[in-house]
C-alpha cells in the first residue's frame, strides 16, 4: 500500500499516485480514504468500503455480491495497469483493519474535484428538509414527515408554483401538534424558490402531469419522463449554482432516470460540457423502490407460498419496468420470484382499475418513511449510482459514506435480472 497526506487527509492507494507529494507512513486515524480507479463520469464518486475487493471493483453491480469481487484472502491480486502490464496488488493490515472497523471511504480519483470529498463529514444534529411541489404526493409526504420526523428534522420548507397551495399547507401543518408539547413536530414554512437549496435534504416531487384514471397510457412513468426531466434539469442547475452539499431526493416518476438527469445536468457547464462541478453521484438518490418493496410484502402476507419474502427477500431495480423481487436470497426460487415481481409491478394498475390514482402508498413508503430512514442512517430501499445508472438496492448513509448492502452470494439467475434492469435503464439515459 502507498500512503499520502492530501490537505491533512490520509489517503491510501494500491498503486503509486503522481502529483500528491511524497509517501507518508500508514495512518491510524479514524477516517481513512482509499483511492480507487473509475470512470470520471459514470463511476461512483465515493462510498463506504465493506470488502477489500471493492477497492478494485467498486463501481459495478458486482459490488453487491461478495462472491463476484476480487479476493485478497489468499495473497496478492493480479491487476492490469493502464499501460497493459499486470502487477500484483496486496493489502496491508492498516487497510484491512480500517475496512473491518467500517471507517474507510473509497474515492474515485479520476473524477474532477475528488479532493473535495476528503473535506466532507456528515453534519450533526437535526436536518432541514425542503420539498418542491405540494400536490397529492407532496402533501401526503409532507404529512408523514411532519408527524414522524421530529427526531431528525429541524424544520420543513415547502415550495410550489401556487402560493395558494403553500399557504394552505403551512396553515394546515401549523395546526397539527400534541397538547402541551407544541414543539414535538417540526415546523413547516413556505420557502421561496431561490432559497430551495438552503437545506440539508431537497425533495423533488414536482411533476408536469399524471395521465387521468381511465386513460390509455400503459407506462405512466415513462410518459412523465420527458416533461419531468426538463423540470429536474432546471433545479439541478440551481443546485449547482448554490453549491448544494446536501442530499437531492428524486421522488417524482420515473424516479431512477430523473435521478440520473439531476446528476448529469448539475455537472454541465454553460456549454453542456461535463465538468464535475455539480452534485456528486452519492448526493443524489431516487426514492421509488420503497413502495415496490412494501407492495411485495403486501402480497407475501396474503399468500403462504410467497411468505419467504418477508424474512429472506429483497427488491432490486427501478420503480417500474426492470424491477425484480427475489422471494429469498438463500432459498431463491425463480418461479415464485417472477410471480411476486408481476404482482408488485402491476399493483398500481389494480388501484387505477378501482378508480383511484395510486399515490398514497408511494408518498409514504417510498417518500416519507424512506426519507426518514435515510436521515437516521438506517437501511432503506433507494436508487444509488451503480454501473452508470441509478439502481434500486438496500443502502444507508454512514459516517464513512454511502453503503450498499453486500450479500455473500447472489444467485446467478437473480444477478442476471439485476443486470437486465441496469441495461434497461441505460437505454433510457
Amino acid at each position: 500500500m502507498y500512503y499520502y497526506n492530501v490537505n491533512g487527509a490520509a489517503l491510501a492507494s494500491l498503486t503509486p499516485l503522481e502529483g500528491l507529494g511524497p509517501e507518508v507512513e500508514p495512518s491510524n486515524s479514524w477516517r481513512l480514504f482509499a483511492a480507487v480507479p473509475g470512470d470520471p463520469v459514470l463511476g461512483r464518486g465515493s462510498f463506504k468500503v465493506n470488502q477489500p475487493g471493492q477497492l478494485l471493483a467498486g463501481h459495478g453491480l458486482e459490488t453487491l455480491d461478495a462472491s463476484r469481487l476480487p479476493c485478497f484472502d489468499n495473497g496478492p491480486v493480479a491487476a492490469a495497469l493502464s499501460d497493459g502490464t499486470t502487477v500484483p496488488l496486496e493489502l496491508d493490515e492498516t487497510v484491512r483493519q480500517a475496512i473491518a472497523d467500517g471507517r474507510i471511504t473509497a474515492v474515485n480519483t479520476s473524477r474532477p474535484g475528488w479532493e473535495e470529498i476528503l473535506k466532507w463529514s456528515p453534519k450533526a444534529g437535526k436536518k432541514r428538509v425542503n420539498i418542491l411541489a405540494i400536490g397529492d404526493v407532496g402533501s401526503t409526504l409532507l404529512t408523514g414527515l411532519k408527524l414522524l420526523g421530529g427526531d431528525v428534522i429541524s424544520s420543513i420548507g415547502i415550495c410550489d408554483l401556487s402560493s395558494q397551495i403553500t399557504d394552505r399547507w403551512e396553515f394546515e401543518m401549523g395546526q397539527i401538534s400534541l397538547p402541551w408539547n407544541y414543539d414535538a413536530f417540526p415546523e413547516v414554512e413556505v420557502v421561496a424558490p431561490e432559497d430551495l437549496f438552503d437545506c440539508d435534504m431537497f425533495v423533488f416531487v414536482a411533476s408536469k402531469g399524471i395521465p387521468p384514471v381511465g386513460s390509455q397510457v400503459k407506462d405512466v412513468r415513462m410518459y412523465q419522463f420527458e416533461n419531468n426531466a426538463k423540470i429536474v434539469a432546471h433545479y439541478a442547475k440551481m443546485a449547482r449554482a448554490a453549491r448544494f452539499q446536501g442530499l437531492w431526493c428524486a421522488v417524482s416518476d420515473p424516479v431512477d432516470p430523473l435521478a440520473k438527469t439531476a446528476y448529469l445536468e448539475s455537472n454541465q457547464d454553460e456549454n453542456g460540457v461535463f465538468d464535475g462541478k455539480g452534485l456528486r453521484p452519492e448526493q443524489i438518490q431516487g426514492f421509488g423502490l420503497g413502495v415496490m418493496n412494501a407492495r411485495a410484502a403486501y402480497f407475501a402476507k396474503r399468500d403462504e407460498k410467497l411468505a419467504s419474502f418477508l424474512s429472506e427477500g429483497r427488491s432490486f431495480g427501478p420503480h417500474g419496468t426492470g424491477l425484480f423481487i427475489a422471494n429469498s436470497i438463500d432459498h431463491y426460487d425463480e418461479a415464485l420470484s417472477q410471480e411476486l415481481t408481476h404482482l408488485t409491478v402491476t399493483a398500481n394498475l389494480k388501484m387505477r382499475e378501482i378508480g383511484f390514482k395510486p399515490y398514497v402508498a408511494p408518498a409514504l413508503s417510498s417518500g416519507a418513511l424512506s426519507l426518514l430512514l435515510t436521515l437516521r442512517g438506517e437501511w432503506h430501499c433507494g436508487s444509488v449510482f451503480l454501473d452508470g445508472v441509478y439502481m434500486g438496492v438496500k443502502n444507508r448513509y454512514t459516517p464513512a459514506g454511502l453503503e450498499t448492502e453486500l450479500l455473500p452470494r447472489i444467485p446467478d439467475p437473480l444477478f442476471g435480472h439485476i443486470r437486465e434492469a441496469a441495461e434497461h435503464l441505460k437505454t433510457i439515459l
